[in-house]
C-alpha cells in the first residue's frame, strides 16, 4: 500500500462534498470535501506502488483546468487514468450540484 499527497494552488471553490465510486476491483473512489485555504489538497491511498508519476500527470491534467480548492481523498484498487479522470469529473460535478432548495 502506497500513499501519495499533492497540492496545487486553487481559485475556485466548491460548494459541497461528493464522494463517487467504489473501492473494488480495478476501480477506485473519490471523496471531495470544500476547502477555503486556496489549495486542492490531495491524499491517494493505492495498492498498486510505482505510480507516483503517472498519478502527477493525470492530476496536472485535471487541476490545470478545474483549479478547484478542496481537499480530495482517493483510495485507489488499480484504476486505470481514464478511470481516474471519469471518477474526477463525476466528484467535481456532484460537488457543485447546488440543492434544489437553494436555487
Amino acid at each position: 500500500m502506497e500513499t501519495l499527497t499533492f497540492e496545487y494552488r486553487a481559485t475556485r471553490t466548491i460548494h459541497q462534498r461528493s464522494h463517487v465510486g467504489v473501492v473494488g476491483s480495478g476501480d477506485l473512489e473519490v471523496l471531495l470535501e470544500p476547502s477555503s485555504n486556496g489549495q486542492a489538497q490531495i491524499t491517494i491511498r493505492t495498492g498498486s506502488e510505482g505510480f507516483g508519476d503517472a498519478w502527477k500527470a493525470v492530476l496536472d491534467r485535471f487541476f490545470l483546468v478545474n483549479d478547484i480548492a478542496a481537499k480530495m481523498t482517493i483510495n485507489d484498487f488499480g484504476a486505470t487514468p481514464g478511470v481516474v479522470n471519469l471518477r474526477l469529473a463525476q466528484a467535481l460535478e456532484v460537488s457543485q450540484d447546488v440543492p434544489h432548495h437553494q436555487r
